[in-house]
């Protein structure tokens, strides 16, 4: 495990206490159910049901002998219950209780991740609306395009976690099913009703068909719907840290009273957390491939798969749960520079506004092509000798022909383009949440 970055609610569900109590977990209701259908003797699931219980260290001194997990596990187990034992993993393959238990603990892990990621879109969306008409310049190719505001920005955020969400839901219910199908899934020595009693107890879906193993088809889902999190959470990461580059200065991630940017260089404020984020988005996206990679295992099962879960799992949980919960904070704490952000977008002095002059050309029946010629001469005019845009339309004789002054003052009207601002917002947010 990552464990610099644990946070203890996320690294509970991963340790091995917890996998053996969800291993127990499954038994017990595997002997429950067949002491329903008259298979085990009712005291013995009584016994059973009352003295399990297990060490972590004894099953890992078993271990060192059967060099079987599972084998040490119920070995421990039979200790502290006694005869009754001979009922314990009747009929049950190992894969029937690692997959089973296994489905119990991620769909325990992606109920918290969905907390955090529902605290992640409740802050984002109440910097959106805070910054819903704080004008800024739009960038493409890093390069000034057209107006937006910060809010706008902030709505795509909120946008993309929902599908996020989503996502993360759908592979819940992918991975949240359970089988006790036997060594090669054709119930050799249960009845697919004991199967069925035992989901219904641990609250999983039988898996329809399985081979010795749910299989990983299911997992990789999960693992690419994090994966997909993740990215999203990069690409954010990546744009505060964009925006708070000296030469913007538009965004910044907090920085605490107290905290230091640089051995060397006191004056430093770097986008540390941001930072981080991008680079736990390449583990979570690395451990999805490998997750891709377990989906193909020889005949019925093969082991391949299982000492990648072993790492990939608590590890890309525990790295999201992480992103999730310092994202959060980041943008809870952004500090925000709306005076630069309008300082910047007059940094292009108005070119960004050439658009609203092509388009009030075209109205006015001049040919696209020869309306783009036009303003763009003006443009790299303006560019090249770091002038004002709007004086030299209105100085040049082809445009002045066909515009008055009045119209070109209307294209350089802020709100103008920003005009739809608030429709956006109501389709983001709803009617009720706008600014």
């Amino acid at each position: 495990m990552i464990a610099r970055y644990t946070h203890p609610e996320m690294g509970a569900i991963w340790t091995e206490q917890r996998r053996y109590d969800a291993w127990l977990e499954v038994e017990l209701a595997a002997t429950d159910a067949l002491a329903a259908s008259g298979v085990v003797p009712v005291e013995d699931a009584r016994a059973l049901r009352e003295r399990a219980s297990f060490e972590v260290a004894r099953i890992e001194e078993i271990e060192k002998t059967t060099q079987h997990d599972v084998i040490a596990f119920t070995t421990a187990v039979a200790e502290k219950v006694g005869p009754a034992a001979r009922w314990l993993h009747f009929g049950l393959t190992s894969s029937d209780v690692l997959d089973t238990a296994l489905a119990l603990q991620m769909r325990q892990a992606c109920d918290l991740l969905l907390t955090r990621v529902d605290a992640l879109s409740e802050a984002i969306r109440a910097r959106a609306l805070e910054h819903q008409h704080t004008p800024m310049i739009g960038r493409t190719h890093g390069v000034h395009a057209e107006l937006m505001t910060f809010g706008v920005k902030l709505a795509l955020w909120y946008a993309e976690v929902g599908r996020g969400r989503e996502r993360l839901v759908r592979a819940r219910e992918a991975v949240s099913v359970g089988k006790l199908s036997g060594a090669v899934g054709v119930f050799s020595h249960l009845d697919p009703s004991v199967e069925s009693a035992v989901c219904a107890r641990l609250g999983l879906t039988p898996a329809p068909v399985s081979s010795q193993v749910i299989q990983r088809d299911r997992h990789a889902e999960l693992m690419t719907a994090m994966a997909l999190l993740a990215a999203s959470l990069e690409k954010f990461a990546v744009e505060v840290r964009g925006l708070q580059k000296t030469e913007i200065g538009e965004v910044e991630e907090p920085f605490a009273k107290g905290q230091k940017g640089s051995s060397a260089m006191p004056h430093k404020r770097n986008p540390i957390g941001c930072e981080q984020i991008t680079g736990l988005a390449r583990l979570v996206r690395s451990n999805a491939m490998a997750a891709l990679e377990n989906v193909a295992l020889w005949h019925e099962r093969d082991i391949s798969h299982s000492s990648v879960e072993r790492v990939i799992l608590p590890d890309s949980f525990i790295a999201l749960d992480h992103m999730l919960r310092r994202f959060t904070r980041i943008v809870a704490g952004l500090v925000v520079y709306p005076a630069r952000m309008m300082e910047n977008l007059q940094r292009s002095r108005g070119v960004v506004f050439s658009g609203n002059v092509l388009l009030e050309l075209a109205r006015r029946g001049v040919s696209r092509e020869e309306a783009y010629a036009w303003v763009q001469r003006n443009a790299m005019q303006s560019f090249a000798d770091a002038v004002p845009f709007k004086p030299l339309l209105l100085a040049d004789t082809d445009i002045a022909a066909v515009l008055p002054a009045s119209v070109i003052d209307e294209a350089f009207d802020l709100n103008a383009q920003l005009r739809h601002v608030d429709t956006i917002f109501a389709r983001v947010f709803g009617p009720k949440e706008t600014a």
